[in-house]
């Protein structure tokens, strides 16, 4: 996925949001004029945009822009996809890894646009099981698969650094279509292949 330039971020947004971050830091008992903090405004404005950019991307247009027509009809496995995200309660960071799999039904789809489909929902403020669901949900939509399966393991900072300070807790989250849901084999075939049965 092509990182924002710093030349591309909206001028107009950044400012407006450095005004609010600044007053965040004066808020929390900061002076946002002391030397280490004159440029935290913009930075975190910067910041910001880059971490919620999923909002101006479309998973499904993602997609269509590499379907091929296949007569492939096994599963297809893009394990261990990385992801951050913001969760939407607290907006502290979620970090953890993806496993998506389909059943092609005639058309497939290039392997990294499923990493860009995860890309996409994950920079957005979310809870991790709508991210789990949107993913499954484009791909059903775009490729009409035998099947689809997602598989999100994530560790939340919200819990980590704030609340029940539980570091080591890992939230897992999963999402099956067609074959997937129908068929206790090939679920657990699924599971078996990213380790996770």
């Amino acid at each position: 996925m092509p990182y924002i330039k710093e030349e591309k971020y909206d001028g107009k947004v950044t400012e407006e949001l450095a005004l609010h971050v600044k007053e965040i830091l004066r808020l929390i008992g900061e002076d946002p004029q002391r030397e280490g903090l004159l440029k935290t405004p913009e930075r975190v404005a910067k910041a910001l945009q880059f971490m919620t950019q999923g909002y101006d991307q479309n998973g499904t247009e993602i997609i269509q822009k590499a379907i091929f027509d296949e007569e492939y009809k096994q599963m297809v496995i893009v394990r261990d996809i990385e992801l951050y995200s913001l969760c939407e309660h607290h907006m502290c960071p979620f970090i953890g890894k993806a496993h998506v799999a389909y059943i092609p039904n005639g058309k497939i789809t290039g392997l990294s646009k499923i990493a860009r489909v995860v890309e996409t929902y994950a920079r957005r403020l979310q809870v991790q099981e709508r991210l789990t669901v949107q993913i499954r949900n484009c791909i059903e939509e775009s490729l009409h698969p035998l099947g689809v399966a997602v598989v999100i393991e994530a560790q939340h900072t919200c819990m980590s650094m704030r609340g029940v300070q539980k570091s080591n807790a890992i939230t897992t989250t999963s999402a099956f279509s067609g074959i997937f849901l129908s068929s206790a084999r090939t679920r657990n075939e699924f599971l078996e292949l990213i380790g996770r049965k």
